[in-house]
């Protein structure tokens, strides 16, 4: 069975599935180790006009934080790299986010939203970091994520619910 890409320009077709993996993974997570229950919405009108989910979290999968030492904070996307205009995203993206959990099967970081922006607009505003033709982002040293998280998993490659 072929994959088409919800991205047309992402570097390959299976992005959307892997993020949804991702999510599953930490919907599991949060349940397990936190006694924390996330009820993600799966239509666009909720997605786009409440949030990822009705607790207010955002998750984001950033696989590759070990191999770079950075978590890579989105700011702004767009559909499509010939589009002019960047839509703010992330922990730009004006909906009901209060927490901010990115990271990958190996390691997960929970960061407040609020602390992130703030962090951003004094230190990061003018190193956005542009990896993809269709993403902005800022890049934060592992170092001050472990620092600035609220929580951390270190989940290594132990995890058994790892795809």
């Amino acid at each position: 069975m072929e994959i088409k890409p919800n991205y047309p320009d992402g570097d390959r077709p299976t992005l959307f599935e892997e993020a949804l993996e991702f999510q599953d993974f930490i919907v599991d997570l949060f349940l397990k180790e936190l006694g924390f229950p996330i009820s993600n919405y799966s239509s666009r009108y909720y997605q786009y006009n409440k949030g990822e989910n009705r607790q207010g979290i955002e998750i984001k999968l950033d696989k590759r934080i070990l191999e770079t030492g950075n978590v890579s904070i989105e700011v702004a996307e767009k559909s499509r790299k010939d589009i002019q205009t960047w839509t703010p995203s992330g922990i730009m993206r004006p909906d009901n986010t209060w927490l901010y959990v990115q990271g990958n099967f190996d390691i997960v970081f929970v960061f407040g939203k609020a602390f992130l922006v703030n962090l951003y607009r004094a230190r990061y505003m003018s190193k956005t970091w542009e990896p993809k033709p269709t993403i902005r982002t800022f890049l934060l040293p592992i170092g001050e994520a472990k620092k600035y998280a609220l929580k951390v998993f270190n989940l290594g490659n132990s995890s058994s619910d790892k795809p």
